[in-house]
């Protein structure tokens, strides 16, 4: 059994489940606190309301995991580029500057985000013992994505930027990779007992740039880990077919399924992990009966090997937590 099956599955019922953005933008309790607080970087900031809405899921569905609440683009913050979150729009970084990203030190990084680590203290404080408590970063290619500005549109990135400025991109990925694993270290020395890589844009790597871009940025931080005992989840999301390489390169602890992902194939192709997730958070907008049926697909099919029941995202700003508490009861009770 794996340090991660140790920690997340139950070891009486060979069950789990939690929800990426389980903590947010979709339950009432926290709209409430949102409405006071329109700065988002500034809540992340706010430790104890932090833990607050990190535990508000634990408190409404009883769930497995807590994660914390915060946001993968704090670490550009803690590096010097200004974060804007804009309503209906989303992150918004001023130009990236070279000179002063380099000129980052690891003490004024971590006193940075000393807010973000206080919340995983008061939140491993309040939260019970038999639940565990789940960090995250964003991987190095998804963070310099939104550093450099290389968006351009909600499935594109600007790839000639990239390429063109090839050694520059490379000095910022190997820097990001130092902080990333800072930033894990502080995260678990707070309280926090496993890690997850945020790869949200992997998928929009072509595929001869894949080892660079995104097999070794993961592969480093994942060695991090194992070298001190800290299980980690990766979430390379879009990689497709590529998943199976991924696995076999990095040899994450689990593995997060994004919904484009057949879970048969999945189950087939990726082994010698914990599986994660799968189901598209879309599924939750449905009635009940074609929610159960969907999530049906993914218990069937990863019932008798380690599984974390999870999403294939982040769930949506739309979802009606009453119907996320009976997806839960279904799962708890499914056979």
């Amino acid at each position: 059994m794996s340090n991660l099956e140790k920690i997340l599955i139950d070891k009486n019922n060979c069950k789990s489940v939690w929800f990426m953005r389980q903590a947010g933008r979709y339950l009432p309790e926290f709209k409430k606190i949102r409405i006071n607080n329109p700065n988002f970087v500034q809540l992340c900031l706010d430790s104890e309301l932090s833990a607050e809405i990190t535990l508000q899921p634990i408190e409404r569905f009883n769930i497995d995991s807590a994660i914390i609440f915060s946001d993968i683009l704090m670490v550009p913050f803690a590096l010097g580029q200004k974060v804007e979150f804009i309503k209906n729009y989303g992150p918004i970084l001023d130009n990236f500057n070279l000179k002063k990203f380099l000129n980052n030190d690891k003490i004024s990084f971590t006193q940075k985000l000393h807010p973000v680590y206080r919340a995983i203290e008061i939140t491993r404080k309040k939260l019970d013992k038999s639940k565990s408590l789940i960090s995250f970063i964003g991987a190095p290619w998804t963070l310099l994505i939104y550093m450099l500005g290389a968006k351009d549109g909600k499935k594109k990135i600007n790839f000639e930027k990239i390429k063109s400025k090839e050694f520059e991109v490379n000095v910022i990925l190997d820097k990001l990779n130092e902080y990333l694993c800072i930033h894990i270290e502080n995260q678990i020395n707070s309280g926090a007992n496993v890690v997850q890589i945020f790869d949200s844009w992997a998928g929009l790597i072509p595929k001869k740039n894949l080892p660079n871009y995104c097999y070794i940025p993961n592969l480093k931080i994942v060695e991090f880990c194992k070298r001190n005992k800290i299980p980690v989840i990766c979430f390379p999301r879009g990689l497709q077919e590529n998943y199976k390489e991924f696995n076999k390169i990095v040899k994450p602890d689990g593995l997060n399924l994004d919904y484009e992902l057949d879970p048969i194939w999945a189950k087939k192709n990726l082994t010698n992990v914990v599986l994660q997730g799968g189901l598209d958070p879309k599924a939750l907008l449905l009635t009940d009966e074609e929610i159960k049926k969907k999530a049906s697909k993914y218990l069937n099919v990863f019932n008798d090997i380690p599984y974390v029941f999870n999403l294939g995202h982040g769930l949506l700003p739309e979802t009606d937590p009453n119907k996320l508490g009976r997806l839960i009861k279904f799962y708890r009770e499914y056979k």
